[in-house]
């Protein structure tokens, strides 16, 4: 059975789109109860995400795009804001009208087996193809044929990761799903803010409330990288003194 929803909250406007329960018989009614408290969830993580100051005054982000089939907490209205979105108090000096600039949006596309995922620039979700696991991600050239700006080779900081996960503790552990594509990843991404002498980006994590395990239960490696904060349905959690400063 299939179902569509459209929902306003706090002003966003949110397209939910088609969910397929299979293999199970289920009442009309508990079909919406599910689908609304699952929509529910993931408006409210979002919401908080876009009604923060952290998130209006970011200039770079770099986002995941969410894939239902892996539980991950929806991202589709976050990406949507900053693609459409403006920096407030950035223009551009080259406009007559001075028109305030957008937030710049990196995306990730996975490359290779070897934990190889490279941050690409998209300026719409048109941009985004399926790959051969079903998950969107950017064409690594623009409809012109130029490569996409690669955020490891840009002029300018990343204010803020926002990262998926399987679990995530108290103390910022993060447990993703094995493959080591964001340890890889964030390791080199540290180390090149730190040879540029840029402000380290806030990674901020998006969880729901049955993702987040007590101290202990993570295992960690000496490869792992741990998120500065994390935001679930409850709100924001800080967990480092960069998140504490800077959110």
């Amino acid at each position: 059975m299939y179902s569509f929803f459209v929902f306003v909250s706090s002003g966003h406007i949110y397209k939910v789109g088609f969910l397929h329960f299979y293999n199970r018989y289920v009442k009309f009614s508990d079909i919406y109860v599910i689908l609304a408290w699952s929509c529910f969830t993931d408006i409210k993580i979002q919401n908080i995400v876009l009604d923060s100051s952290w998130f209006k005054t970011a200039k770079r982000l770099c986002a995941y795009v969410s894939c239902e089939a892996l539980r991950e907490v929806d991202t589709t209205q976050i990406l949507s804001e900053v693609l459409n979105s403006e920096t407030p108090g950035e223009f551009d000096d080259y406009l007559v009208h001075h028109r305030k600039l957008r937030k710049k949006l990196y995306v990730p596309r996975v490359e290779g087996r070897n934990s190889q995922m490279r941050m690409l620039n998209i300026s719409t979700t048109e941009d985004l193809v399926v790959n051969s696991m079903k998950i969107l991600e950017p064409s690594p050239n623009d409809t012109n044929g130029n490569h996409r700006e690669d955020v490891m080779l840009s002029s300018e900081p990343v204010d803020i990761f926002l990262l998926p996960g399987v679990a995530f503790d108290r103390k910022g552990h993060r447990l993703g799903r094995g493959g080591g594509y964001y340890d890889v990843f964030l390791k080199k991404y540290q180390e090149l803010a730190e040879e540029r002498k840029w402000k380290q980006p806030l990674l901020i994590a998006l969880a729901y409330s049955r993702q987040i395990m007590n101290e202990a239960e993570i295992p960690v490696t000496d490869t792992d990288v741990s998120v500065d904060a994390f935001v679930s349905p409850s709100g924001v959690f800080r967990i480092t003194p960069a998140a504490f400063e800077g959110m």
